[in-house]
């Protein structure tokens, strides 16, 4: 115990006897600062969502990249309000202003990382050809609207707030899908996607789902511009 107690008073007395040197020392080497940008302050989105928005393999954290900055602004503001539910994003938006809100969404809105290789799929041909009827024509029978309707001719979306399908996973269509249909998801009534979506059957969306999956990218992904398409439904979300 006692060679113990001398160490530590040794130490002690070193250190306080080079305490000047090791202030010095410190002083002369600037604390790291992180660079004060949008894209630095948004690394946290990237994790999930890759390093341009470009989205990442796994099924359910789709691209930001490209689709209009109102759009992704409204999803923000439903996370932090609570019309959509995914507790990491409703966690990190929930102290976050309407202008930091607007700034990510600006920032997504104009990147254009290239799109992924369009994913195959092993579902029957039929069931394809079905997902393409409701996705170039829809279904008169069950009022659904054609996805190109609201989309855009490319599945690229339109100004101002209508995003692209092209470049998302089947999976995380589909279960957006089932989400507005069962009202787990919401947008500004009227919320013209869950009026379409509860017209679906699961058979509809799963094939619906694969084909838009199927879609590859154009080479001009900008979205439409505003006012370019008539919009077969009144959306709370679009200006009108």
């Amino acid at each position: 115990m006692a060679l113990k107690h001398i160490f530590h008073r040794i130490l002690a007395a070193l250190l306080i006897s080079s305490g000047g040197l090791f202030n010095s020392a410190h002083a002369e080497i600037p604390t790291p600062q992180a660079p004060d940008t949008i894209a630095a302050r948004v690394q946290a989105c990237a994790i999930c969502h890759g390093n341009q928005g470009e989205g990442t393999d796994n099924d359910y954290f789709p691209r930001l990249a490209g689709k209009p900055a109102d759009y992704l602004y409204n999803q923000l503001k439903h996370f932090r309000e609570g019309r959509r539910k995914y507790a990491p994003m409703n966690y990190l938006v929930t102290y976050l202003s309407d202008d930091y809100l607007r700034e990510i969404a600006v920032y997504y809105a104009n990147l254009r990382p290239p799109y992924p290789t369009p994913e195959p799929s092993k579902i029957s041909q039929s069931m394809l050809a079905q997902g393409k009827k409701i996705a170039l024509e829809g279904d008169r029978a069950k009022n659904v609207p054609a996805c190109i309707a609201c989309h855009g001719a490319k599945l690229t979306g339109a100004e101002p707030a209508i995003p692209g399908l092209v470049g998302l996973h089947a999976d995380y269509i589909s279960a957006q899908l089932g989400a507005w249909r069962s009202g787990v998801r919401h947008a500004a009534a009227p919320d013209c996607m869950h009026t379409v979506a509860i017209q679906l059957s699961d058979a509809d969306i799963r094939a619906v789902s694969t084909w838009l999956a199927m879609q590859p990218a154009p080479p001009d992904a900008t979205p439409a511009p505003a006012g370019s398409l008539k919009l077969p439904l009144t959306c709370g979300s679009q200006p009108h």
